[in-house]
């Protein structure tokens, strides 16, 4: 099970709430949940430790880097997912990673070693990186020990 943001996880309570009042024949079920009811869970489960921004964008941005995203990409995602852009900020500041080295090691993964110094491939090394949204001073960082 992975962790969800606090917006994710109201977005989730609405729905399932929604859905169960819409399907439900039995008596016993609520039609569905009040936005007060909702908050008084997201209280619990914060005082629980169940929910925390902070962390989930903590493991959210370790977890997508790992898998080769640059750090333009993770910001947009955390984003769609609810997370405050002051948040976001410091959970990319605070992080140690060094994109240009994340950059480094996905292309050499994808391209292997020696990188080409002709400007067709080069490019192609480029444009793959830009998919997964590095930032363009990170991908120069790469060439920066090869003669163009």
């Amino acid at each position: 099970m992975r962790d969800h943001s606090e917006a994710e996880f109201r977005r989730k309570l609405v729905v399932c709430s929604e859905r169960a009042a819409q399907f439900s024949k039995a008596e016993t079920l609520p039609e569905s949940l009040s936005l007060e009811k909702i908050d008084q869970v997201v209280e619990w489960c914060y005082q629980h430790n169940w929910l925390d921004d902070t962390r989930f964008a903590e493991r959210y941005l370790a977890g997508r880097s790992r898998k080769g995203y640059g750090p333009q990409r993770i910001r947009i995602e955390l984003g769609q997912k609810g997370i405050d852009k002051n948040l976001i900020d410091e959970t990319l500041t605070a992080s140690e990673i060094d994109w240009s080295k994340q950059a480094f090691d996905l292309a050499e993964r994808k391209f292997s070693l020696p990188f080409p110094t002709e400007w067709k491939e080069k490019s192609r090394v480029q444009r793959y990186l830009m998919t997964k949204d590095f930032f363009t001073e990170d991908i120069r960082a790469i060439f920066a020990n090869f003669d163009d």
